[in-house]
């Protein structure tokens, strides 16, 4: 048995990206509205009743938000071309350290309905 609990953000980016279809939109500068869930799993501590304090948890999520959030992502350091696969991996690097039960990222863009999960465990 194990518990996962998630808290869910949004950010509001731009980027271009180099592509062999549909190449010339990505090329020129564009944006979207990303929806990311970060969850961590485990159990909870059986004094507190918690697996994290949901203000520790918001709090991490808060400060990665911030690096992406109203950001040209090609000049994000870390993150490479901006795709859905290198956002989750940067996110990752952003919280692996604070959240070290983190089990799973997905971005999503809802409104050209991609999402993208990165699963660190089972």
């Amino acid at each position: 048995m194990k518990f996962e609990l998630s808290q869910r953000f949004y950010f509001e980016a731009a980027h271009t990206l180099r592509r062999k279809i549909d190449a010339e939109g990505s090329l020129r500068i564009h944006g979207h509205t990303y929806h990311v869930e970060v969850t961590i799993a485990g159990m909870p501590d059986p004094e507190s009743g918690m697996m994290m304090d949901l203000v520790f948890l918001r709090q991490e999520v808060e400060k990665a938000r911030l690096t992406l959030d109203h950001r040209f992502l090609d000049e994000v350091e870390g993150i490479g071309p901006a795709t859905l696969e290198n956002l989750c991996l940067f996110l990752h690097k952003q919280l692996k350290d604070s959240l070290p039960n983190l089990a799973c990222i997905t971005i999503e863009r809802p409104a050209s309905g991609d999402k993208c999960s990165l699963k660190l465990s089972d």
